[in-house]
């Protein structure tokens, strides 16, 4: 069994959505089937993408969310539909001991995603990010040693 995690960008230009698509599609496909199990906290943007690509390679997914109130306080109404198709389809949800999101619900999260994966997909610019980013994330994973495998095709860019 594989766990692969995700961390990414939130705001992803419309025109980057199906080429990260593809670019996740490319490097999950080495895993695909059965034995893939998929961490993602459905935060839109590269997390829905990533989810998406789990279940259509015929993986498991598992998600993360920082907090009870996460969906009603951080999912916008026009992005609940997919989130809500996604949270069904999840294998497992586990929730972080948090009532309301913030920052401490969201590194929480993070930090149960990075403690429950083999390798990391970043769906990221390069850029730093401080604060909790994707870019901390991403020096995480690197410091313990996960491996992880950036996803920035060419052409993409954020809104």
């Amino acid at each position: 069994m594989t766990r692969i995690g995700i961390t990414g960008h939130s705001n992803l230009s419309a025109e980057t959505v199906g080429l990260v698509r593809a670019a996740l599609g490319d490097a999950l496909a080495p895993y695909a089937g059965g034995e893939l199990v998929g961490l993602s906290c459905l935060a839109r943007g590269a997390d829905q993408l990533f989810a998406e690509v789990v279940l259509a390679a015929g993986g498991r997914l598992e998600v993360v969310l920082p907090s009870a109130d996460y969906r009603e306080a951080k999912v916008k109404a026009a992005d609940r539909e997919q989130f809500d198709r996604l949270l069904v389809r999840a294998h497992q949800v586990r929730y972080m001991p948090h009532l309301t999101a913030g920052r401490a619900a969201y590194e929480d999260a993070n930090e149960a995603v990075l403690n429950g994966i083999d390798r990391l997909f970043a769906v990221w610019d390069g850029r730093p990010s401080g604060g909790g980013g994707t870019g901390d994330a991403v020096e995480r994973a690197r410091k313990r040693e996960v491996p992880v495998d950036v996803i920035w095709p060419q052409g993409a860019r954020r809104v």
